[in-house]
């Protein structure tokens, strides 16, 4: 059976009041951007979620645009970077990403042992 009917009848849903994927009682948060980049040669953005741009500053240097700012720079940035997936022939490199302003991330990657890394996996996340 179908239904019939030109649906003025139906009411909007409303919007959970919360992530409906949390248990217990703490609060949970999600990222509110996220991005994957080829961090090499012209850095490219793999997928995104919230960030509308990659700039190159320099070696293992890049900032990180935001489609929609953050209401202030007090959450958290996080990120990793390495140099071949599914191996470790590269290893890990050490990420320093943090907030330039409310609508930026500011990236360093560098070696472990110091010195700027460009690298061709690099995943940046902020929570707020």
């Amino acid at each position: 059976t179908g239904l019939t009917g030109d649906g003025s009848q139906l009411t909007a849903i409303p919007a959970p009041a919360a992530l409906t994927t949390a248990s217990g009682s703490a609060p949970s948060y999600s990222a509110r951007a996220w991005v994957n980049f080829d961090g090499t040669g012209t850095v490219a953005i793999r997928d995104s979620g919230n960030v509308s741009s990659i700039t190159d500053n320099g070696l293992g240097d890049y900032t990180v645009t935001l489609t929609t700012a953050m209401s202030d720079t007090n959450g958290t940035v996080v990120g990793a970077a390495v140099e071949t997936v599914g191996s470790h022939s590269g290893g890990q490199r050490v990420v320093m990403p943090s907030f330039a302003s409310v609508s930026t991330i500011r990236v360093g990657v560098t070696y472990q042992n110091g010195g700027g890394s460009d690298c061709p996996y690099v995943g940046i996340q902020v929570i707020r």
